[in-house]
């Protein structure tokens, strides 16, 4: 193993370590952890997986209708409505735009996306 890739991956962990420990990680591990933690939130969930999953199949067999997409989106708006399940997609949110800086950072130098492009090959 090369010492660049030795410090590439020290800073990796470094990185990874920084995240862990930034506050807005923090929130959204305590968000996350509330929601497992939350009975009604759980039920929801559960039912809306449900009813997600047979609007899938039903789709799949081309006999999913308006309404049963209707039903499904009223699950999720009822799901979502929850305090603690409203407080969890902020604390989401919040972190997904601070990984997207994390992100633009070590792309901008590379001239490259690894967040969203380093996967393919050839990308023109």
């Amino acid at each position: 193993m090369s010492t660049q890739t030795t410090r590439l991956e020290e800073l990796g962990r470094e990185l990874g370590e920084a995240i862990a420990d930034h506050p807005k990680y923090e929130a959204y591990e305590e968000a996350k952890a509330a929601v497992e933690a939350d009975d009604e939130a759980q039920a929801q969930i559960s039912e809306f997986e449900q009813l997600r999953e047979e609007f899938n199949v039903a789709r799949q067999m081309g006999e999913a209708s308006k309404a049963d997409l209707q039903k499904v989106q009223e699950a999720q708006e009822e799901l979502h409505s929850l305090p603690v399940m409203e407080e969890f997609l902020l604390a989401q949110a919040e972190m997904v735009g601070e990984l997207e800086k994390v992100n633009e950072a070590i792309s901008e130098p590379l001239a490259v996306d690894f967040g969203g492009e380093a996967g393919g090959c050839c990308n023109d």
